[in-house]
């Protein structure tokens, strides 16, 4: 199984840019797809961002479309989330996971998050 840790998180200001890393360790990075969540304060975790295991296919939620940018590199076992034009909706706790790609859903444990800010 994939472990992962998750960080780059920050304070930042609207309009702002931050990119995320999720370092993996264990069971082969390169062999499984994976993807970016966010728990925003008060509310549930939701699927942000994924990336298939060869970077041949991207997905994102509407909210996110045109402002951030998932990718990975296996030959480091990270993945990134670059965010931009950032607002304060997006201010969360973000955590990577492997996922089943054709429903976006977490399949392994969860790291510690890194924490997003964004003021307006």
């Amino acid at each position: 199984q994939v472990q992962v840790v998750e960080s780059g998180g920050g304070s930042v200001q609207a309009g702002g840019s931050l990119t995320l890393s999720c370092a993996a360790s264990g069971r082969a990075f390169s062999t499984e797809h994976m993807g970016w969540f966010r728990a925003a304060p008060g509310k549930e975790r939701k699927y942000v961002a994924g990336i298939t295991l060869n970077s041949d296919n991207t997905f994102y939620v509407d909210s996110v479309k045109g402002r951030f940018t998932i990718s990975r590199d296996n030959a480091k076992n990270t993945m990134y989330l670059q965010m931009g034009s950032l607002k304060p909706e997006d201010a969360a706790v973000y955590y990577c996971n492997t996922i089943l790609w054709s429903s976006g859903s977490e399949m392994g444990s969860w790291g510690q998050g890194t924490k997003v800010t964004v003021s307006s």
